[in-house]
């Protein structure tokens, strides 16, 4: 049996990664994923978050996507995303501020407050702050 698979993480504007890994961690729209070479063809929903890489040299490399689609191939895994960045690469003054934005924005609202805008802002600002804290780890 294998003991690494290629992985593609490709977002709307350009592929972020290409090479062999051993492992794929994502957190998936039913629970945490771990695919490993031989795992079972599937495709499938991911939430916004971090996806660790552990490289065919074993060293861990961390994403941010903001969602999209993981589909397992024999030999292949492929991750989709409308936003994919290294997470080295998140903003983490940026992020912060934005959390903090978003909740003030929920805790105070007006006339003209949308929810959904505020409560999407701030999950996927949360979701940066947590690739980010992986790395760091």
């Amino acid at each position: 049996m294998a003991t690494t698979m290629h992985c593609d993480i490709v977002s709307a504007e350009k592929s972020i990664f290409s090479g062999r890994v051993q492992m794929v961690i994502a957190a998936g729209s039913l629970g945490d994923l771990g695919i490993a070479p031989g795992h079972a063809p599937l495709l499938t929903a991911i939430i916004p978050g971090p996806v660790k890489l552990i490289l065919e040299s074993g060293e861990e490399e961390v994403f941010y996507v903001s969602g999209g689609f993981l589909e397992i191939q024999r030999e292949v895994v492929t991750l989709l995303s409308d936003t994919a960045i290294r997470a080295d690469d998140v903003d983490e003054v940026a992020a912060v501020k934005a959390v903090e934005d978003a909740e003030k924005a929920i805790a105070n609202q007006g006339a003209e407050f949308e929810y959904s805008a505020a409560a999407a802002q701030l999950a996927e600002a949360a979701a940066q702050l947590r690739a980010l804290r992986q790395i760091k780890k």
